[in-house]
């Protein structure tokens, strides 16, 4: 059982900055890409960005410039740093891996909110 663990979310005052860190189970050489995902209340989950085994990177839109993901290989660990923060980043944030057998897996959820 691949699992997701993620921490690093809290309260932040617009404009602050936190850093979400998600470790996984499943060894290094299967994963083919991690990922962080935002749901915003009542709303579906979406794509904030995700970083593939060769370390390229995806972003939305909403988040260029501000967001910044990256990997520890050593570690099977993704971050997100997460700078200039605003009310509407407010929601749970998961993590997903996907496996290079084509399996996705996801974490608990962290939750972040931020003040305006």
């Amino acid at each position: 059982q691949v699992q997701l663990v993620e921490s690093g979310g809290g309260l932040v005052q617009a404009g602050g900055s936190l850093r979400l860190s998600c470790t996984t189970s499943a060894p290094r050489f299967s994963i083919n890409a991690m990922g962080w995902y935002h749901q915003a209340s009542g709303k579906q989950r979406e794509l904030v960005a995700s970083i593939s085994r060769g370390g390229s990177t995806i972003y939305a839109d909403s988040v260029k410039g501000r967001f910044t993901i990256s990997s520890e290989n050593a570690k099977s660990t993704v971050y997100l740093q997460m700078s200039s923060l605003k009310p509407e980043d407010t929601g749970v944030y998961y993590c997903s891996a996907r496996l290079m057998s084509g399996y996705d897996y996801w974490g608990q959820g962290t939750q972040v909110t931020v003040s305006s």
